[in-house]
C-alpha cells in the first residue's frame, strides 16, 4: 500500500514538474492553475510560520476575490500611469499587522517561488514597489505605522509604514524645539524614504533622512529580524541611501532629531523673463549652495503664459531656520537681485512651515498631516540630474526658448553644500555629496488618461533631458534614486544581470556601487530580493558563484524531486 502511495505521488509529481520545468525554463506565463496552488501552499506556509488561524491569515492577505482587493491595491498608488487595467495585478497584497507576519511573507513567497514587492507609501515614481511583468505578491507596509518619540534621547523609532506628515506630527506633540529633516511631501511612506536617501528642506543644516539614522531593524531572506548590531554595518551602510528593497524588508528606523528654533521663516518669490529672471536664476546657482547653511531656497521653473505669450516663470520657495530681520539682512548682502523685503516674508512655528511647504493654508490645524490622502493619483513623470558647475547665462536662455516650445514640462533645483558637502561620498550608500551644486528634478504631470497625451508628455520629459546633457554630471552622469526613472536602465535579472545592474546603478551610487554589489551578494545570494532596478549579485567571475532566480532555484528543487523518484524507482 505504501509502495503505490509513492509510486502515485512520484506519478504526479512527474507530470507537474514537467509542465512547471518547461513554463520556467521558456519564460512562459505561469497559468491559473499553478498561480492557485501556489497561493494554496503559500497560505498553507503562513499559517504554519504564524501559528495563526485561517481566520488571522485571512485578515492578513487580501486575494483577488476579495471584495477589498481593488481598494487595497489602489490605496497607494500614487502614479496614474500604473493604475490601467493592462497593468498586471498581484495575485496577493499582504497586509501585516507584526513584524512576524513580514518574517513569515518573506519565508513562504521564497518557498513558492513568486517575486515579492515592498510597498510602504507608494511613491515609486516608475511603481517599482507595486508592479511587475511576471506573478508576484506585494507586501504592503502600511499598517506597520508606529512611531515612539523620546525627547529625553532625541531619538524616535518610527515603522516603515508611517509617513512623513505622521511622523512631524508625533515629533510637534512632543517637542516644539524639534524636528527631522525628511521630505516636504506628508504623505510619503518612511521606508522608502529613507532608504534611498530621502531629504528635505533641511538637509544644508541637518543632511539627508538617510544621515540622521542610527539604528534600523530589517528582515533578511531568512526571515530572521535583525537590528544593527545583529545585521553589521555594511548592510547598514546599504539601506542609507542604497534603497531597502534590494536586501531585504526594512522594518523601521530609528532616527536622530534635530533642534528647530522657535521661530523660522519661509518665502516664495516669483521672476518672469520680462522681471530679470534669468539674472535672478543665474545668481540663484552661486549664492543657493554657498550661503548660510541655516537657509534652503528651492527653485522651481516653468513655463507658463502671460498676456497670450509664452514666458518662463522662476520660483524660489524658502525656509530660513531664524527670524526675519536676520533673513532680510543675509540676503541683501548675498543676493540683492531678489530684491526681498521684510513684507515679502513670514515668520512661523517650524510645524506650521511643514504645513507651508505641503500647500496648506495659513491656519490649518497639523492633524491634516496624519491625513494618508489616499486614492490620490495623477499620472506623472520624473527624472534626476547633478549640476557641477553653474549655467552660463546664454545657455539659460536656450534653455527658456526650449521648455517653452515643450510647453509643460517644468525644473526643480535643489541646492546643496553646507552639510552635504561635509559628509564624506562614502559615509552612507547616497554618494553626491561635495563638488555637487544643486540637484535637478525634471517634473510633468497630467490628469487626461489618453495614450497621446501620455505620448506627449513622456517626449517632453525625454527632450529637455537630452537638452541638459552638456550642463550636468558626465561619467557617470548621475541620478537620485527616490526620484525612480526607468529610462536610465532596467535589470531583467538574467545572466546579465550584473552589467545591467552596473548602467544604472553607478549613475545612482557611483563609486558606491560595488560596494552595493558586494553587500547584495552576501547578505542575498540568490537574488531574491530584486526590482527592476535593484542592487544585482556579483558575476561568477568575481564570486565564485552563479546566483540563481528564484524561478530557477525552484526549477531546480523540482528536478531534486524527479531524481529522488527516479532512484526509489531504481
Amino acid at each position: 500500500m505504501k509502495m503505490m502511495k509513492i509510486s502515485t505521488l512520484c506519478s504526479i509529481y512527474f507530470r507537474l514538474s514537467t509542465i512547471l520545468l518547461v513554463l520556467s525554463f521558456f519564460n512562459f506565463p505561469i497559468t491559473r492553475a499553478a498561480s492557485d496552488s501556489a497561493y494554496e501552499s503559500f497560505l498553507q506556509c503562513l499559517t504554519q510560520q504564524t501559528n495563526s488561524s485561517d481566520q488571522q491569515i485571512s485578515n492578513i492577505v487580501v486575494t483577488q476575490t476579495n471584495s477589498s482587493y481593488a481598494s487595497v491595491l489602489r490605496a497607494y498608488i500614487r502614479n496614474a500611469r500604473f493604475n490601467l487595467s493592462s497593468t498586471l495585478k498581484p495575485t496577493v497584497i499582504i497586509t501585516p499587522l507584526q513584524e512576524s507576519h513580514v518574517s513569515a511573507a518573506v519565508i513562504c513567497s521564497k518557498q513558492v517561488g513568486f517575486q515579492l514587492k515592498i510597498r510602504s507609501g507608494g511613491h515609486d515614481y516608475e511603481g517599482l514597489s507595486y508592479i511587475s511583468d511576471r506573478p508576484f505578491f506585494i507586501l504592503d507596509m502600511f499598517n506597520l505605522q508606529s512611531i515612539d518619540v523620546d525627547v529625553k534621547d532625541e531619538s524616535a523609532w518610527v515603522e516603515a509604514g508611517a509617513t512623513l506628515g505622521e511622523l512631524y506630527y508625533r515629533i510637534w506633540q512632543k517637542s516644539k524645539l524639534h524636528g527631522y529633516p525628511a521630505g516636504v511631501c506628508p504623505t510619503v511612506g518612511v521606508g522608502g524614504h529613507l532608504s534611498g536617501g530621502g531629504y528635505g528642506n533641511m538637509l544644508r543644516k541637518f543632511g539627508l533622512s538617510t544621515d540622521n539614522v542610527v539604528d534600523a531593524k530589517i528582515v533578511d531572506v531568512r526571515g530572521r529580524i535583525l537590528d544593527r548590531k545583529a545585521m553589521g554595518e555594511d548592510l547598514f551602510w546599504a539601506i542609507r541611501g542604497g534603497g531597502g528593497a534590494s536586501f531585504g524588508v526594512v522594518l523601521a528606523y530609528k532616527i536622530k532629531l534635530v533642534p528647530v528654533p522657535e521661530t523660522v521663516t519661509v518665502f516664495r518669490a516669483e521672476r518672469l523673463l520680462a522681471e530679470n529672471a534669468t539674472d535672478v536664476v543665474y545668481k540663484w546657482q552661486l549664492v543657493a549652495p554657498a550661503t548660510d547653511d541655516n537657509l534652503f531656497m528651492r527653485m522651481l521653473l516653468q513655463p507658463v503664459t502671460r498676456n497670450k505669450k509664452p514666458t518662463v516663470r522662476a520660483s524660489i520657495v524658502a525656509l530660513y531656520l531664524g527670524g526675519a530681520d536676520s533673513l532680510v539682512t543675509l540676503l541683501a548682502k548675498d543676493f540683492p537681485e531678489l530684491g526681498l523685503k521684510k513684507e515679502n516674508v513670514m515668520e512661523m512655528s517650524w510645524i506650521q512651515s511643514v504645513l507651508w511647504w505641503a500647500n496648506f493654508d495659513n491656519g490649518t490645524s497639523p492633524n491634516v498631516l496624519l491625513d494618508r490622502d489616499l486614492n490620490s493619483a495623477d499620472f506623472l513623470k520624473r527624472k534626476s540630474d547633478y549640476v557641477q558647475k553653474p549655467i552660463p547665462k546664454y545657455s539659460l536662455n536656450l534653455l527658456w526658448k526650449q521648455m517653452m516650445e515643450l510647453g509643460k514640462i517644468g525644473l526643480v533645483f535643489n541646492p546643496y553644500g553646507g552639510k552635504m558637502a561635509e559628509i564624506p561620498a562614502s559615509g552612507t550608500a547616497f554618494p553626491h555629496r561635495a563638488g555637487n551644486l544643486f540637484k535637478i528634478q525634471y517634473s510633468i504631470s497630467w490628469s487626461d488618461p489618453g495614450t497621446e497625451i501620455a505620448e506627449d508628455r513622456l517626449s517632453q520629459a525625454t527632450n529637455l533631458y537630452s537638452f541638459m546633457t552638456p550642463f550636468v554630471s558626465k561619467s557617470p552622469r548621475s541620478a537620485y534614486l527616490n526620484y525612480r526613472d526607468v529610462d536610465i536602465g532596467i535589470n531583467h535579472h538574467g545572466e546579465d544581470s550584473y552589467a545591467e545592474g552596473k548602467v544604472y546603478g553607478e549613475k545612482y551610487f557611483n563609486g558606491n556601487f560595488d560596494r552595493l554589489v558586494k553587500v547584495k551578494t552576501m547578505v542575498d545570494p540568490e537574488n531574491f530580493f530584486r526590482n527592476e532596478q535593484s542592487i544585482p549579485t556579483q558575476p561568477r567571475s568575481d564570486s565564485g558563484v552563479t546566483p540563481l532566480s528564484s524561478s530557477t532555484t525552484g526549477s531546480w528543487k523540482l528536478i531534486g524531486g524527479l531524481l529522488l523518484c527516479f532512484f526509489w524507482r531504481s
